[in-house]
């Protein structure tokens, strides 16, 4: 039997044990088992579905999304006391896909018809844009991220150093022992794809070069504060701050590279500050770098970036799951903390660190200025960073 992820058992108790209340929205990044996850819910249901894919539909077809609904409509006429499950994958790709939906799902509700509805997406913004706009009040919202240690580790065996090194891409880790053949899949399959299909095809973008060399660059300074300005000196084609800021906003929210703001109580500094540049899956930096695993591991101040970078993953990742949790970082003049940790006004500081090396200056610091409820080390004479990495993050505030 293949792995099943918590967000399993959720989604299936709703289609199953409750009767029809709402639209089952997932979404995340791809290749993260979207897919997978609804397959396997299928399988355990005790009634019939359909499960159709937008993916090579025209964007402009108005009809297609009525077409599925009427179809699952005339099926589920054949047995009329079931329930029936209609799963729509890549719905976003369908232009005003919200508003069909919402017209196709109200007038199964005023017609007393019980079709159930998933729908699978891999742009998180586009899917909330359309969400929010129409579909207010008929959804619920379940975000699939990237595999977490504990997933890997359980699934497929791997190590807290392997998954440093390889993240969580359960689709890539079969690839493992070739890891030439590994990276050109991350690069090509994943990445590419991810930006191709699930920005640039469904986003105005001016200079998609521009944003490509900006992924690139901010995944390979994951764990570091960098300022736009600084950046462009590093590309040919710069545009301006703002560009690249709105740039950075999209590979974000395709679950690709963040950039953590500085904490601050005040919302003008956080939003003016310098971006600390965060990947979602620590395979992306990987991907991407002339460095192998072993190398890697052999080179202890860029193994220390990795593992940070890695607690950062499991940090930002766990923050597009659970609302009012929000993740910084701190600097002030050669005080830094690496993360603060921020839940419903409560606040925990967080540094990261491999080895006996260096003190906890900007701990201290940011403790006296701010006083948060904890101050706590992640690694040498802290918590050991392969325990972190499969924590739920609220657990550090019981």
């Amino acid at each position: 039997m293949s792995y099943q992820r918590a967000e399993k058992e959720t989604i299936q108790r709703r289609l199953q044990d409750e009767p029809r209340r709402f639209i089952q929205v997932i979404y995340g990044p791809r290749q993260v088992g979207k897919t997978t996850l609804v397959r396997q819910i299928i399988r355990d249901l005790n009634y019939p579905y359909a499960l159709v894919a937008a993916d090579a539909v025209a964007a402009t077809d108005q009809v297609w999304i009525a077409q599925q609904w009427e179809n699952s409509r005339a099926k589920q006429q054949l047995f009329p006391a079931q329930p029936f499950l209609l799963v729509i994958d890549e719905v976003q790709k369908i232009d005003n896909w919200s508003e069909q939906v919402k017209a196709e799902w109200d007038r199964d509700t005023m017609e007393e018809r019980d079709i159930r509805v998933i729908l699978l997406g891999s742009s998180r913004l586009m899917l909330q844009q359309g969400l929010t706009e129409s579909l207010a009040g008929r959804f619920e919202s379940t975000y699939l991220s990237h595999w977490s240690y504990r997933e890997m580790k359980e699934a497929f065996g791997l190590t807290p150093e392997e998954y440093i090194w390889f993240g969580g891409y359960p689709g890539a880790i079969t690839l493992k022992d070739d890891e030439d053949r590994w990276k050109a899949y991350v690069r090509d399959s994943l990445l590419e794809t991810s930006i191709s299909r699930d920005i640039l095809m469904l986003t105005r973008v001016d200079k998609p070069a521009l944003m490509k060399r900006l992924f690139e660059i901010g995944s390979s300074y994951s764990g570091q504060v960098l300022s736009f300005t600084k950046i462009m000196g590093q590309l040919a084609d710069a545009g301006n701050t703002t560009t690249l800021s709105n740039y950075l906003v999209l590979l974000n929210e395709a679950g690709l590279l963040g950039g953590l703001e500085k904490y601050s109580p005040n919302l003008v500094r956080k939003r003016s500050s310098s971006p600390k540049f965060q990947v979602h899956n620590t395979a992306i930096m990987s991907g991407i770098s002339n460095d192998t695993f072993d190398t890697l591991k052999a080179d202890h101040r860029a193994w220390g970036r990795w593992v940070e970078s890695a607690v950062g993953a499991h940090l930002i990742n766990q923050s597009f799951k659970i609302k009012k949790l929000n993740i910084y970082y701190w600097r002030e003049g050669n005080d830094e903390v690496d993360f603060i940790v921020e839940y419903q006004k409560r606040i925990i500081a967080l540094e990261v660190k491999t080895s006996k090396v260096g003190g906890l200056a900007g701990l201290n610091a940011f403790a006296k200025a701010f006083r948060p409820e904890k101050s706590l080390v992640i690694g040498t004479d802290g918590i050991p960073w392969e325990d972190f990495l499969q924590m739920n993050v609220l657990d550090l505030f019981a």
